[in-house]
């Protein structure tokens, strides 16, 4: 199984629910890879975007606790939002993950399929909370 390809396939679940309103059930069916068979990727991706959306309203605002002073919640592109809302959930409320591996892959998701720059954002908000207790 690749992690990386479950991590990928949580942040785009979790933008299209942020962004489409739509019934987190509909997300979790991975409709847009037109494929009727489920792996162990869409599973692991569905644990992701199951756990974050249950725990949003912490994790925005560890999130929003630690961006600097000079940017609000509301300007985070919600690309890049969606990554920091899965990594953040992995990083906070999955046992046995290593905030060090979480970030890392937050950064190359983010230089692939973010806004451009927006791994550094993405880096220095996940560094802050990963030194967090």
């Amino acid at each position: 199984m690749s992690r990386r390809k479950g991590r990928i396939l949580a942040f785009q679940g979790l933008y299209s629910w942020d962004v489409s309103q739509s019934p987190l059930e509909e997300v979790l069916k991975f409709s847009w890879l037109q494929s009727d068979k489920e792996d162990e990727e869409q599973i692991f991706a569905a644990m992701i975007i199951s756990g974050t959306v249950e725990h949003i309203k912490e994790i925005d605002a560890l999130i929003t606790k630690h961006i600097s002073s000079n940017w609000t919640f509301e300007r985070i592109n919600k690309v890049s939002l969606a990554i920091l809302r899965t990594s953040v959930y992995q990083m906070k409320f999955q046992a046995g993950v290593e905030p060090k591996i979480v970030i890392d892959e937050a950064v190359n998701i983010a230089r692939e399929y973010g806004p451009e720059d927006s791994y550094k954002f993405i880096n220095a908000v996940l560094d802050k909370i990963g030194k967090e207790e």
